[in-house]
């Protein structure tokens, strides 16, 4: 009399015990994936990727249960695209893209505004020109008529250069014969003589610059272009400064180039949560002689660099919160 009720429960304990395990395993799936974070870089030639992939490497170390990876894109404009995409991303930008990404203005305007949020200024982005000795090119002026590449598409060295251009008084599409190629292409365009300039905005050293700096037979030329720097800001806001790339930075630099700069930044959703915002934050600059082993442009993320003035994008709380207890004071 007792075994067939008994017979007939078994198979309900079995499904529940069964239910309760794949809500386990369902549970399980979605802390992991609530813990994985992707990184978004640039091209593997410049200084996003690998500076990238040590952050990726610190994060995952240090905060518990966090897997971060660094991924190729095509630069600032991907990366603010995918953090828009509501997926688990943080993104490394130009201060000037990430400005339009959160007006909805220039490669924005399809998208509409993104609620991006800073979480640190990172390193000064410089602008190369680049050309090689034997392309008739000594000054801007040069550039018309030549086959120049103006970066990747999706990349923001495409809208600083744009703007540069016009800047100049040329005309991106009527005066250049113009290519869209990352940096790591247009070193080995311009090596194979397929193109005669390229440009190129990142940190110092940039491996693929330095590559062709040091390429038998070649003798690598920049193009001083500080005096366009005052028209780009009158136009679109004090984004951009002078500065110079000191000839030792690369192999056979005659002088000093003179030079347009531009911040970069760290940004996240602004739907990102306060607590991880704060470990991130937290740990990249706890870390921080860790990240100078990979790049050396890591030793400019300091505390006295987080300024509000030093981006057109205001700090996460998160962010705000772990700076404003080491002592910055961010307004």
């Amino acid at each position: 009399m007792i075994m067939q009720p008994l017979k007939r429960l078994l198979p309900r304990l079995g499904l529940i015990a069964a239910t309760a395990a794949f809500g386990l395993a369902a549970g399980l799936a979605q802390a992991q994936a609530q813990s994985s974070l992707s990184i978004g870089t640039g091209g593997t030639g410049g200084v996003y990727y690998p500076l990238g992939g040590g952050i990726a490497a610190a994060l995952s170390k240090h905060i518990p249960g966090m897997a971060a990876t660094a991924e190729v894109t095509g630069g600032s404009v991907d990366n603010l695209k995918l953090i828009a995409s509501g997926k688990p991303y943080i993104g490394m930008t130009m201060a000037d893209a990430a400005k339009d990404a959160i007006d909805g203005a220039d490669k924005f305007k399809a998208t509409g505004k993104i609620e991006a949020k800073t979480l640190l200024v990172l390193y000064p982005n410089r602008m190369h020109v680049v050309t090689v000795e034997g392309n008739s090119i000594a000054s801007f002026a040069d550039l018309k008529g030549k086959r120049v590449s103006t970066g990747s598409p999706g990349s923001a060295t495409e809208v600083m250069a744009f703007r540069l251009i016009e800047a100049a008084g040329l005309d991106k599409d009527r005066d250049l014969k113009r290519e869209r190629l990352g940096v790591a292409e247009s070193v080995n365009a311009i090596k194979d003589r397929k193109i005669d300039a390229f440009f190129w905005v990142g940190g110092l050293p940039t491996g693929a610059v330095t590559d062709l700096a040091s390429t038998p037979g070649v003798k690598i030329r920049f193009i001083d272009h500080d005096q366009l720097v005052a028209p780009m800001n009158k136009k679109y806001g004090n984004l951009y400064y002078t500065d110079v790339i000191p000839k030792t930075v690369y192999a056979g630099m005659p002088a000093d180039n003179r030079m347009a700069s531009v911040a970069n930044l760290l940004v996240a959703s602004a739907k990102m949560s306060d607590a991880q915002a704060y470990a991130i934050v937290k740990t990249i600059i706890e870390q921080r002689e860790d990240l100078i082993a990979v790049h050396k442009e890591a030793a400019n993320i300091r505390l006295e660099n987080q300024k509000s003035a030093a981006t057109p994008v205001a700090f996460h709380p998160g962010a705000r919160k772990y700076l404003e207890e080491k002592g910055v004071k961010l307004d």
